[in-house]
């Protein structure tokens, strides 16, 4: 929950013992000990061991032997599902504090999780410090926890407590009450008393809707702790690691939430376009789009989380380290701030035939300056229950492409549009739209939001569009499924732009 640092204090007894390389039943080179506010992590070369500090912190409770090795069984058991090969067992600690074995013979009086060793620097948080994180790392993550999230994360049962409003609200109020007796200064106390206030009333507004996520299996057991620290980079793979083993009720939560870290980290780190990837590239894979409404509430819970963290880690360090801790915690509380208050929302419609760029375009747009891009290849398919690159084997005008399927396809991205705009998000709509008809409807969308709107227009040559028809079906990889017939048909049917919709046409030279 915290990044890793060095430890700099002196450690525990035991702690201070393990880094004795002959404690181990391995060969270990010079043992390198990190420290996190829950939990002591000491590097051997070939593995990595985790113990956790004997602490009840409320949210947390390692108090007892019995504890913290129910706990350590539950790290692995978790992990398993994202990064099998790193988590390896629970292993004892036998002996004596000042003379340990790490699963040696006797009785133990300590346990550790056993992992094997990946370098420290390769966790994203750090390779973003030193700008060596891409859009590609930023691609894999959504892909993966996207899939994760569709495949690998248990439903709540609807008879357990975990994920209803009230439940929800628990955590959220408890941050407060963790956070407050560290903000002496008026002013800070006025801005986390404005933000209890937003995040109940948010609550409040929220919580038929939260209740209806954990009835219809939005509501899994989930990473719970998703953020760039948790993140690394191995061997050209993502990998995700270190799942929040020690509060069922922090780990079975709302998708929406376990994004909304993540998504709130990539912000903190000045990634706004990366914001807007991420999202987007999660949602084309999950298609939950109406969970937005709830994202924003968790991703300043996600910001208070980690305010906790910090005024946590001012309270276990002294001089530098406590200020540097207080200087994050009060960053943190203005990007809540910041998070609370509305953005401009406006809907945009792309109009141009198969193979003029209007997927290239809008991938751009909705980075900057952002937008949640609705795909009609994409929302069609997931009507008929296939992938996004699922190939329908559909004709021109039949099955999946009749006129029928797509009329549902356009009143779809509408309902979605007009949902997202509902819930505080632009959207930008990437289809043909060569029926002014769907133009219409789109159009309408808006107006009964009173936000803008606008067509993007993208005029691109026939011979262009051909080419570009023929290489795209070359290489695959695209949700599209338009051939050469298809864009014909397109050339034959469209409805040009009227004179009254030219006023709020942008022309894209692609």
């Amino acid at each position: 929950m915290s990044p890793l640092v060095e430890s700099t204090d002196r450690p525990p007894e035991l702690i201070h013992s393990l880094r004795d390389p002959a404690c181990y039943d391995h060969a270990a080179g010079p043992v390198r000990l990190i420290e996190t506010h829950i939990s002591y992590l000491l590097l051997t070369g070939e593995f990595a061991y985790k113990i956790k500090k004997p602490l009840d912190l409320g949210f947390l409770d390692f108090s007892t032997l019995d504890k913290r090795l129910q706990t350590c069984e539950e790290e692995v058991r978790l992990n398993r599902r994202l990064a099998p090969a790193i988590y390896l067992g629970v292993v004892p600690i036998t002996g004596t504090p000042s003379a340990p074995r790490i699963n040696g013979a006797g009785e133990a009086f300590e346990y550790a999780v056993k992992m094997r060793q990946f370098p420290a620097d390769d966790t994203l948080d750090r390779l973003d410090a030193q700008a060596g994180m891409t859009a590609q790392m930023v691609e894999t993550i959504a892909a993966t926890i996207a899939r994760f999230h569709l495949h690998d994360c248990d439903r709540a049962p609807e008879d357990s407590p975990w994920g209803s409003p009230k439940a929800i609200w628990q955590p959220v109020a408890e941050n407060f009450l963790h956070i407050e007796p560290w903000l002496a200064d008026p002013a800070d106390r006025r801005q986390l008393d404005a933000l209890h206030a937003w995040s109940e009333a948010e609550h409040a507004c929220l919580a038929p809707l939260m209740a209806a996520r954990k009835r219809d299996g939005f509501v899994r057991e989930c990473h719970g702790d998703l953020h760039l620290g948790n993140l690394a980079w191995v061997d050209g793979q993502l990998l995700v690691f270190d799942c929040l083993e020690f509060n069922p009720g922090l780990r079975w939560i709302d998708i929406q939430s376990e994004i909304a870290f993540c998504w709130m980290d990539l912000l903190q780190r000045g990634h706004a376009d990366w914001v807007w990837l991420f999202l987007n590239l999660w949602l084309e894979t999950t298609g939950d789009h109406a969970g937005l409404a709830l994202l924003r509430f968790y991703a300043v819970y996600r910001a208070m989380v980690r305010v906790k963290v910090a005024v946590l880690r001012a309270g276990q360090t002294t001089g530098a380290g406590r200020d540097a801790a207080l200087a994050e915690a009060h960053t943190l509380l203005d990007l809540a701030t910041t998070l609370t208050h509305p953005q401009p929302v406006r809907l945009d419609i792309t109009h141009g035939l198969s193979g003029s760029g209007k997927t290239t375009v809008t991938r751009t747009l909705m980075q900057d300056p952002g937008a949640i891009r609705l795909r009609s290849d994409v929302e069609r398919k997931r009507i008929a229950g296939l992938d996004a690159l699922a190939k329908s084997g559909s004709g021109v005008g039949a099955q999946l492409y009749a006129a029928d399927a797509t009329r549902h396809t356009y009143r779809r991205l509408a309902d979605l549009a007009g949902r997202l705009l509902d819930a505080g998000w632009p959207v930008i709509v990437d289809a043909t739209f060569t029926a002014r008809w769907q133009r219409d409807l789109l159009r309408e969308t808006a107006q009964a939001r009173k936000v803008e709107f606008r067509i993007i227009d993208f005029p691109v040559p026939v011979a262009t569009l051909r080419e570009r028809i023929v290489q795209r079906s070359r290489t695959g990889g695209d949700a599209s499924e338009a051939d050469l017939g298809v864009l014909q048909h397109q050339l034959d049917t469209e409805e040009p732009l009227g004179a009254d919709e030219q006023a709020g046409r942008v022309c894209i030279d692609a």
